[in-house]
């Protein structure tokens, strides 16, 4: 059973103030290990992505998904910040990334699967630290997460992801939390939708992102017919000499699945940012879809994948 709202870093909204909801975004990667290595994964200047985010406010948007999770870059304290600023909900997450966000020697290692569903259920329904696990101090914000996130890669899941695996649904479960995914270019997203079926998560709240970057319909279909949702955001990123996949993918399977897709940027490059400098910038799907949809005389769903089925999405459920 659904409830009838969603988590923002300011507080819980009803679902009827969502409005034109990103299904995946990066909005703060503060200083961390990982963009230590990648400095184009940097976006930690507030006055810059308040900026990119009025003008999607501007041009009709009213909430983003942030997926950063827990201490891989996130920081709740620039994320107040910047919706303050924008007037943009943001939903930010608790869970864990692919392992090369971490060093070798992180706590996800040595955890347990209590430890971690502990961990992520307080930033839940307790608030997010304001030092984001980085030790050796917890001070918890009163900022919580509003979904939880994992992330798989290119092979078979190993036994630290199922642990992992386990810890998400029981926090999922136990709070009503909705859950989004990582996958690598589609891989695995099959693998993911059976496991979340298996370990009883309520799969109308759990989202597979980066699908169409898989690009075959067939494959799609089979991950759709599991029952979870799916999350296109490379729209932007085909090279104008192949075909677009993702558009192909929403032509062919928008009218079986109406309910089950949801589109983004994942704009994690500040390349991406026209506020910092680079392109196409946060507003590239408010201006471009609605006139592909109704060039394939689709545009009837324009509000389902923005507005309804994200509402659907990010509510919290009712545990059992």
């Amino acid at each position: 059973m659904k409830q009838d709202f969603f988590r923002t870093v300011l507080g819980d909204r009803p679902v009827t103030e969502m409005g034109l909801t990103y299904a995946h975004e990066h909005i703060v990667i503060d200083d961390c290990y990982v963009t230590a290595k990648h400095p184009e994964f940097l976006l930690n200047d507030v006055r810059k992505i308040s900026t990119e985010l009025t003008s999607f406010y501007n041009a009709g948007g009213r909430t983003v998904v942030d997926t950063m999770p827990a201490n891989s870059g996130r920081n709740v304290l620039k994320s107040v910040q910047v919706s303050e600023n924008s007037g943009v909900n943001i939903i930010v997450p608790t869970g864990l990334h692919l392992e090369i966000y971490y060093p070798e020697s992180h706590w996800r290692y040595y955890s347990t699967e209590d430890d971690l569903t502990r961990l992520f259920i307080a930033d839940i329904e307790e608030g997010i630290d304001q030092f984001d696990y980085s030790g050796p101090l917890v001070k918890r914000t009163p900022h919580k997460a509003g979904l939880i996130k994992l992330a798989t890669g290119d092979e078979s899941f190993t036994k630290h992801q199922e642990l992992i695996f386990r810890a998400v649904v029981n926090a999922h479960l136990e709070t009503g939390a909705p859950i989004l995914t990582h996958t690598n270019f589609g891989r695995q997203a099959l693998e993911q939708a059976l496991l979340f079926e298996k370990l009883g998560a309520n799969l109308q709240h759990v989202v597979l992102s980066h699908v169409d970057r898989a690009m075959d319909v067939e494959y799609n279909r089979a991950v759709l017919e599991v029952g979870v949702r799916v999350e296109y955001d490379s729209a932007f990123r085909w090279k104008k000499d192949q075909p677009n996949h993702t558009l192909h993918l929403l032509e062919k399977l928008l009218p079986e699945y109406p309910e089950q897709v949801t589109m983004g940027m994942d704009m994690a490059k500040n390349a991406y940012w026209k506020s910092y400098g680079g392109q196409p910038g946060l507003n590239y799907l408010i201006e471009t879809i609605p006139d592909f949809l109704k060039s394939k005389g689709l545009e009837e769903y324009y509000q389902q994948v923005f507005f309804e089925n994200p509402k659907m999405l990010y509510a919290f459920f009712r545990p059992s």
